[in-house]
């Protein structure tokens, strides 16, 4: 119905954000990123990228500096991030839309900060760059960003778990810990990155490539609610607390939820960076994936 703007707040497609390529109301933003080579993303940016995308990095836009106890991507300071926001060009009631190049891992982390500073109306772009240009559609380089703008918002309290809160959870009966890492990371058998390897006690093991289908599209609806619902084992998901590494993959399981109608899940954004950085926080580790 002309008018009428529909709000897309999980996943949108090529097709859609093709439809919407000259809309003012639209704003795009890459946020591909490496972690083996932080600068990566930028370059890519600068040769290719969706016409009129502004770029924002992992490290410098979405998160804060990490101090050696506060995991490896801290959550950035609120007034901080809503100046990016305004740098980025996204104004409170536009339509964002991130993407990465392919995974929606990084760009899923944009995805909850600005659901988190009260803006529900922010999609991840399914299948990413790599999606965006196996269809041949078009791209520009250089920079692309649109003129900064104001933005409002304030941090929803109720979507953060603390290093306490987590701790009171280690082992619950009637709340979940999901770890999204890697399985063989989660059972302690390898630790590429972080101090220790293991997990947090209690918690179970959904990997966040789970998500996606063969060719790296999110699974529909019906697909990520069977596939959750199996590792919730009954906890309602507002008694659930996502955690990865540093806070990033975490994020796409809080995505996969929210696109699977199962909504209140919380971010502990230290994740198992911060929780390991202290020896006297138990450990736990497994043959087997829970």
């Amino acid at each position: 119905m002309q008018g009428v703007k529909l709000a897309f707040t999980t996943i949108v497609s090529t097709r859609e954000l093709a439809a919407h390529a000259a809309d003012a109301r639209w704003v795009v933003v890459d946020c591909r990123f490496k972690l083996a080579d932080e600068d990566w993303g930028a370059r890519e940016y600068q040769l290719a990228h969706v016409p009129g995308a502004a770029y924002a990095h992992l490290g410098h836009d979405l998160s804060s500096a990490p101090d050696g106890t506060n995991g490896r991507h801290p959550l950035p300071n609120p007034d901080t991030l809503i100046n990016t926001f305004g740098r980025l060009g996204i104004a409170n009631g536009m339509q964002v839309v991130a993407y990465d190049q392919d995974s929606g891992m990084f760009a899923s982390r944009l995805w909850w900060l600005l659901r988190w500073m009260g803006h529900d109306s922010v999609a991840v772009l399914d299948g990413g760059f790599a999606s965006w240009m196996s269809e041949h559609r078009p791209a520009a380089s250089g920079n692309g960003a649109r003129p900064a703008t104001r933005f409002t918002g304030a941090p929803r309290a109720d979507m953060t778990a603390g290093v306490v809160d987590v701790a009171t959870l280690v082992n619950r009966q009637d709340a979940l810990l999901i770890d999204a890492r890697a399985p063989e990371r989660f059972r302690g058998e390898i630790e590429p990155v972080d101090r220790v390897a293991g997990h947090i006690p209690g918690a179970a093991n959904h990997f966040f490539q789970q998500n996606l289908d063969a060719q790296g599209a999110f699974r529909s609806p019906d697909d990520l609610r069977t596939r959750l619902s199996g590792t919730l084992a009954g906890i309602s998901p507002d008694h659930v607390v996502c955690y990865c590494g540093s806070g990033v993959s975490a994020c796409h399981n809080l995505l996969a939820l929210e696109h699977a109608g199962l909504r209140g899940a919380k971010l502990y954004a230290g994740s198992w960076s911060e929780w390991s950085s202290d020896p006297a926080r138990p450990v736990a580790r497994s043959t087997t994936q829970t």
